[in-house]
């Protein structure tokens, strides 16, 4: 029992510093991995070497991954292929279905973009369609939030989904990306049908700022990009690295479906993650024109680097709090506890609500709960390939549920779109916390046939 106490005392610790007085997660994890060693009983000669293998072990599997998949996701914000994409869907689509079209355009543009970046990029596209259709700015509001929320959380390359596979051993990205991409799709139309219900509802939205994005037209928005790219080679540094990995994992099935010869080995190294996205990279900077290109594309792998930085070092301390419960007595008392109850997925989906709700960042909360739940993979059931894919999957569901004040994609979206708070609170947080649910209730159901 007190060791069970001491784990609810580190996690309550973790939102506490983070979410009431902004201590860096790193910090915060790190801090709670080394008062867990020594509340654990860990012996002291351990400890560091414990902490930092795991800290630079996840940084060696996981770091080139995260970084290059977000250099592609700030090539294409910049040079306009986001805005490209959603002109070519908008043609495909129409806009008879506001909700519809926004939902799909947030879908695949935050396979490799942020959802926060996501939503200030396409958010003059959403006024223009709004407008142009005469519906709510509340119901188009939602389906780009959440439409841009499901597959930041459940789909690779987005940093989220990838820290917690890493964390909790899932090789096979392209098993992931096969799974997540359907389980998002089903998440992102549940959302989408809530904010159907707000096409026609009169809102009293508030006044614009002098500084708001909304003040710009969708017009000036293309404009400021100059010549925008083309719809092909503006989904090919998407497409790409989602084709190869997912190609590389079909071929090393064990009935090996290509043989195992050079057609083989090519595609199983093209398919490597890291070669993938370096391939997508590639795709993404041959969207640079002008003379100024490779200052450009400079420029841009800074910013990448400056933003993917964060998140690495979160990553690593997650796993290296993760280390620390794993080599403590806590993963036997647990283990015995909920080995019992039979409630296999649920146990991440749970903790990762849990820790969303309290904290705010979906990040956080996947990396918190990877960690925490990595050791018990077995004890509950998920040891298996399948199981632990699916147990990212739950991670990532829980990691949207729910979006409230203390997230700064709720402000992002309820500011942009004018929203009162009082009302964000009743659409916004209620429309992630359908979307989380309805992701986590298919994955059950795939869960149910495949475990």
């Amino acid at each position: 029992m007190l060791d069970i106490l001491i784990l609810i005392a580190l996690v309550a610790g973790i939102v506490l510093v983070t979410a009431r007085w902004k201590v860096s997660p790193v910090l915060a994890l790190l801090g709670a991995a080394l008062i867990g060693a020594f509340a654990y009983r860990i012996p002291v000669a351990d400890i560091i070497s414990t902490i930092t293998t795991a800290f630079g072990g996840t940084l060696g599997n996981i770091g080139l991954v995260i970084l290059f998949g977000t250099m592609i996701g700030v090539i294409l914000e910049r040079s306009g292929a986001a805005i490209a994409m959603a002109d070519w869907l908008i043609k495909i689509i129409g806009t008879r279905f506001p909700n519809l079209t926004m939902t799909v355009i947030g879908y695949i543009v935050s396979i490799p973009v942020f959802c926060d970046s996501g939503y200030v990029i396409l958010n003059s596209l959403r006024k223009a369609v709004t407008l142009r259709t005469g519906v709510s700015t509340l119901a188009t509001s939602i389906a780009l939030m959440t439409g841009l929320y499901a597959t930041h959380t459940l789909v690779p390359p987005t940093p989220g989904p990838l820290a917690a596979a890493s964390n909790l051993g899932v090789e096979n990205l392209g098993l992931l990306i096969a799974i997540g991409l359907p389980v998002a799709a089903v998440a992102a139309l549940a959302a989408m049908l809530f904010a159907n219900r707000f096409l026609h509802t009169p809102v009293d939205l508030l006044p614009a700022e002098d500084d708001d994005e909304m003040d710009h037209t969708y017009e000036e928005l293309r404009a400021s990009y100059g010549v925008l790219p083309k719809a092909f080679p503006a989904f090919l540094p998407i497409l790409l690295p989602l084709l190869l990995i997912c190609g590389a994992s079909i071929a090393k099935i064990p009935s090996r479906p290509i043989g195992e010869g050079v057609a083989f080995e090519i595609l199983a190294f093209v398919g490597t993650p890291v070669i993938a996205l370096i391939i997508g990279l590639l795709a993404a900077a041959a969207l640079l024109r002008g003379n100024g290109k490779l200052v450009a594309f400079n420029s841009q792998i800074d910013d990448a680097i400056r933003v993917s930085a964060p998140i690495l070092l979160i990553t690593a301390a997650g796993a290296s709090f993760g280390a620390v419960l794993a080599a403590s007595p806590l993963m036997d008392v647990l283990g015995g506890s909920l080995s019992g109850l039979g409630i296999g997925l649920a146990v991440p989906f749970l903790i990762a609500a849990a820790l969303k709700t309290a904290q705010g960042s979906s990040t956080v909360s996947m990396v918190t709960t990877s960690a925490l739940v990595a050791p018990l993979l077995g004890e509950i059931g998920l040891g298996t390939e399948m199981g632990a894919a699916l147990a990212v999957l739950a991670v990532g569901a829980g990691a949207m549920v729910v979006s409230h004040a203390n997230d700064s994609y709720f402000w992002v979206v309820s500011r942009l779109g004018r929203i009162p708070v009082a009302t964000a609170y009743r659409t916004l947080s209620v429309a992630t916390a359908i979307e989380g649910t309805a992701a986590f209730a298919t994955i059950w159901v795939i869960g149910f046939f495949v475990l």
